[in-house]
Formats: structure tokens, sequence, C-alpha cells
């Protein structure tokens, strides 16, 4: 999904630049970002706000406060990935807000009974986690680790087999504690489309288990425990209950509500709310779920839904000149374009009073907050947290 979603981001910014008019372009300087730092928060400033003037979003989108303090009590996971280096940056000059960081840089594939390989560790840089750690001495790194290339027989074998799920955890620790990883995020979940619930509940148990006994975090990717259309997800209360107390944070996937051929919000707040509640109706475990806040936006025409970055969004602003609407529902921004070609257009993109909302919720519920992913959105995001 990831790779597809920045590849797809890709062609989209080499379409949408082939639209704008050169009217479009001169006008453009009209309205420039201001980067000095701030003396006061975006709260302080009265920036969070339903009716944001797109020039006060493109002036004021990098001047977050200089007094990088944070507020919000919860776990924040923000995750990074390594074709969007903006967000080693964000997570070195934020690390003191964040509580863990999940770069996208690992992946565990089954050689063979009993044998497995973590791929992807070139990646992994200590120089910059050595940064990071300077701007906040208790921050877990916890990389995201993507089970890649298994076959449904390869779960099959792993899951029905004791050995295996040992030396899969025995790989796991030696990795962590050969690299210098404070744990794991892991993402299996969902790629077996809901099936095999309690073998993977085994599973997961197991290798958590194994990891906390080595002092090191085990994180858990899962998917929307109510889908769009209200039906019962693939993760449910049943499974959450059963990996709570192993399970340091569950990374709660509440973006992509909406998708091409139905334009509409990336996650509506009641349906976040209710994703939550229906995993933890009772307060016990609910710190452990983390709010899935989107930085990134969607562009839907009459058939695709595109996603569009920070910086593209900020370009697209300079361009349009459009006027945000809000969503009261799903307490998100919007706005209705038209490109040269006549096709009708209608993008969302977080903002500084949809972000707000989503974190005064977590708040409301005692549940932490994860950020998909820390490049993707506007500086001055961060002086929410």
């Amino acid at each position: 999904m990831v790779i597809l979603l920045v590849t797809t981001a890709s062609c989209w910014w080499l379409m949408v630049s082939g639209t704008l008019s050169k009217t479009d372009a001169k006008k453009s300087h009209k309205a420039e970002a201001d980067s000095s730092l701030a003396e006061l928060s975006v709260l302080e400033r009265g920036l969070v706000v339903s009716d944001p003037p797109w020039r006060d979003i493109v002036r004021e989108e990098k001047r977050y406060c200089s007094n990088v303090k944070r507020t919000f009590q919860g776990q924040v996971l923000g995750y990074i990935t390594p074709w969007n280096s903006h967000g080693y940056d964000v997570a070195k000059i934020f690390g003191s807000k964040l509580t863990s960081v999940s770069p996208v840089w690992l992946q565990v594939r089954r050689r063979g009974k009993d044998s497995y390989d973590v791929t992807g560790l070139q990646d992994h840089d200590p120089g910059w986690v050595k940064g990071v750690r300077k701007s906040n001495r208790k921050i877990r790194l916890v990389p995201r680790l993507l089970f890649d290339g298994w076959s449904y027989q390869d779960y099959l074998s792993v899951l029905e087999n004791e050995d295996e799920i040992e030396e899969l955890a025995s790989e796991l620790v030696d990795v962590a504690k050969t690299e210098g990883f404070d744990g794991f995020t892991l993402e299996l979940w969902s790629q077996l489309g809901g099936n095999k619930r309690s073998e993977l509940v085994h599973l997961i148990k197991h290798v958590c288990e194994t990891l906390k006994a080595k002092k090191l975090d085990c994180f858990l990717v899962i998917p929307p425990a109510v889908t769009s259309i209200g039906q019962p997800g693939m993760f449910g209360r049943e499974e959450f209950e059963q990996l709570a107390p192993v399970v340091d944070g569950f990374s709660l996937m509440t973006y992509d509500y909406s998708a091409a051929g139905s334009p509409g919000p990336s996650a509506p707040l009641p349906w976040i709310k209710e994703c939550v509640l229906q995993l933890a109706p009772s307060s016990q475990w609910r710190q452990k779920i983390l709010l899935g806040l989107s930085m990134y936006g969607m562009d839907f025409s009459s058939k695709k839904a595109d996603p569009i970055l920070g910086g593209r969004y900020i370009e697209l602003l300079r361009d349009l000149r459009p006027k945000l609407l809000w969503d009261d529902y799903a307490a998100e921004h919007y706005l209705n374009y038209k490109r040269n070609n006549g096709v009708k257009c209608k993008m969302y993109y977080p903002t500084l009073k949809s972000l707000a909302m989503r974190i005064s919720l977590a708040t409301e519920l005692g549940a932490g907050i994860s950020m998909w992913e820390l490049g993707q959105g506007l500086d001055y995001f961060y002086d929410l947290l």
C-alpha cells in the first residue's frame, strides 16, 4: 500500500503541473512562506480555525513555535519513510513530542523451514538515530517490520508450528539487539484478510512476550474496527482484549475512509471514535490504542483518488487561491476546483483545526496517536502535540 501510494503521488505531481495555466503560475509569487520560527504556538497565534484563509496556510505552515515543548500526554508514534526524507528532519526537530518513532525500513522474509531473514537493514542510519535520541533520550526506536513476500502456505506453516514461531521471535530479538533497536512495529494482520485470527493472536502474543522478556517493545498495526460502510472490520474487540496485555501500542489505521468514485473525508471524527469504542468500550486498555492521523490528503476526480502531500498542497493553494470549506460532520476541510481540462475535483487535506479536534478526541478517550507519516505534513502541525 505504501509504495503504491507514493508511486501514484509521483504521477499526480506530473499531471497537475501540466494542467496549471501560465496565469496561475504568475500569481503564485504573491503568497510566500515565512520560514522564521515563531515565538507563539499556532493556538496562541489564532490559526486553529474552521475558516482559514489559504494565504495564512501558505505563509505560516513552516512557522512552528521555537519552544518545542510537548503538551499531549498520551503515546505518540511517528512513522518515517526513506522515500520522504523530510520526515527524518521532523523527527529530530520534534523528537521531544514523540514517545516512539517507527522508520519504515524492514521486511521479514521466510526462507524455508525455521529460516527467517530481516531485510532493509541498509536503511538503518545510526547518525540520524543519534540525532533523534539527542532530542529525546527517552524516545523508543521501533522500526516497522512488514511480513513481506509471504505466501498463504508460509503463514500456515508458521502459525501451526511452535518451533517456527520460536525461531521467528528469536531472530527478531537478535536483530534488535545487534542494531540497537528498542523493538518493532509489526505489520501482518491485514495480509490474511481477516482469516486465521486466533492463530495470528497466538503468533503475535508469543513474539511480543519474547520481545518484552528482553525489554523490547512490541507495537502492532491494526485495521479499523469498523469499515466505512459500518460493518465489523478484520480486527475486533476479542482480538484486542487478548493482545492488549502484551502489545505496547496498537497503531490504528483510521484513515482512507473514502475511496475513488466516492469523494469524501479521510477519517470522519465520529467514525474514529466508534473505531476506538468498538475495541475498548471501557478505558482499561485505551491508552494503548494509537489513533491514526494521516498527514496526507486525497484529491478526488470523477473516477480517481490521488494522494496529496504537504509540499504539493501548498503549491496548489498558491495556484488555485481557493476558499476552504468545513465539513462539520467529518471535522475536515476540503476545497472544490476545476482543472484546466474541465474536470471537477474535490480535495481533502489535514488542517490545524481538523488535527486539533482529533488530538482532543484522543485526550477525551485516553488514547494515543500514530501519524502516517511525519514527512508528509506541514511543519506547524506539530505545535499541536
